[in-house]
């Protein structure tokens, strides 16, 4: 092992590209720490411990990498540009002229990355009005009712200016800062800033299950996490090959075709982008609950959907994760497109007409893989939530969530540098 980690520093470019990356993530580690201009350190403080108890402002700090509740230049983190990326994705199967563009190859990929630059910093500007006006009149959508922090005490135009223009500016830079990692780096530049977010929170919730739990609960979460790594590491690699077959044909004198591929089905297809669409649409009522004048209203979203560990909360994100794992999966991966490109290449699947069939064969197939698939994502991310609300902990709910991205970027990852090394003849890591 050792041996095949000094592999990765014995190619120039190799070593160039993996110096950079951390580079990167250092400096991206040091502007989630240094505090926006304008804010009340001594509330900023207030609001970690408070963070600490709550579940909405604990999953988007998740995404921050504790940033957002030390209010930092980072603050909004990479989630503006996660959330513009799935909207400009998704806007590709309903806009005629988007769907153009990703057929066009790199010019088309050129103007949809514009598109969802344009898109993060109005989001971007959006989320740090919205945050500046919330955490001044106390953070009740985010903490719950009955608390009151003020991290803006003088809110004045220009002082809030300044605020959400450098959060703003924060998210634009961060954004660049992916985008030199994808570049340049080693891995996908959003989801490497992802990883070290979610990574460097580990330690701390780790302590945080140990004083709230005691060394037996801790060790059972412990356990409970190197069985969900194995189960998460065994389904990420699991994949259904359908084979491929193309026709041999003359051309001039030389005859070609005649090969044999496969199509490699995921069994997660959708990745962890379900989990987020759930829990974007279960934060969506905790902020709407500030406007409803009704009181019973807002003490029901408060006391089951703002809360991770309610049954009412459980229920409705396992049943979400579910639904959008099949709605994601129907988006990334067209069987009527992938059915007309396997035609067109002169090739088929064999036993199945090119055609229809072909494309019913597919849809087939990939709805019964999303099924296990989707159950997987929804007991990953619903374990550890059911597992601390029956021991009453409620410091580090979003375990599953955090290894689905570790271990998922972290395998994405091992495989370029495997890649790196196998072209240069050295051993990879993976086998």
């Amino acid at each position: 092992m050792l041996s095949r980690l000094a592999n990765m520093f014995r190619v120039p470019d190799l070593r160039n590209k993996i110096i950079f990356t951390l580079f990167i993530i250092a400096l991206y580690t040091f502007g989630s720490n240094v505090p926006t201009p304008g804010v009340d350190l001594n509330q900023v403080h207030l609001l970690q411990e408070q963070a600490k108890q709550a579940g909405v402002l604990g999953f988007l700090n998740l995404f921050s990498g504790g940033a957002l509740t030390r209010f930092a230049v980072f603050g909004l983190g990479i989630m503006p540009y996660i959330t513009s990326s799935i909207i400009i994705q998704l806007l590709g199967v309903v806009i005629p002229r988007f769907e153009k563009w990703r057929d066009e190859g790199a010019v088309g990929q050129k103007k949809l990355t514009q598109a969802t630059r344009y898109l993060t910093v109005s989001l971007a500007l959006m989320q740090s009005t919205g945050l500046a006006f919330v955490f001044h009149n106390g953070g009740s959508s985010f903490l719950g009712a009955g608390t009151n922090i003020d991290l803006i005490p003088k809110f004045t135009v220009p002082r809030v200016l300044l605020i959400v223009l450098t959060l703003t500016a924060g998210t634009a830079f961060v954004m660049w800062l992916a985008e030199l990692i994808t570049q340049r780096g080693i891995g996908q530049g959003m989801s490497i800033l992802i990883f070290s977010n979610v990574v460097a929170g580990m330690p701390s919730g780790g302590g945080a299950i140990l004083a709230q739990g005691g060394r037996l609960k801790f060790g059972l979460v412990m356990a409970l996490t190197v069985f969900l790594v194995l189960a998460i590491v065994f389904v990420e690699l699991g994949q259904r090959r359908i084979p491929v077959q193309f026709a041999k044909r003359v051309v001039g004198r030389r005859m070609y075709g005649g090969q044999s591929t496969y199509i490699p089905l995921k069994v997660n297809q959708a990745g962890v982008i379900p989990i987020i669409f759930a829990s974007s649409v279960l934060y969506f009522p905790v902020l709407l609950s500030n406007v409803i004048p009704w009181t019973g209203v807002q003490r029901w979203i408060s006391d089951n959907i703002a809360q991770p560990t309610s049954l009412v909360y459980i229920g409705m994100y396992g049943v979400l994760i579910i639904l959008f794992a099949f709605f994601y999966t129907a988006i990334t991966f067209d069987p009527h497109q992938q059915a007309d490109i396997i035609r067109k290449q002169g090739g088929f699947i064999p036993g199945i007409r090119p055609g229809p069939q072909t494309e019913r064969y597919l849809a087939g197939i990939l709805n019964r893989i999303t099924v296990p698939g989707s159950l997987f994502l929804a007991i990953v991310a619903l374990l550890p939530s059911i597992a601390l609300a029956v021991w009453q902990i409620n410091r580090y709910p979003f375990a599953g969530v955090t290894l689905l991205i570790a271990v998922g970027v972290s395998l994405e990852t091992m495989r370029q540098i495997d890649s790196q090394l196998m072209m240069r003849n050295y051993e990879g890591f993976l086998r």
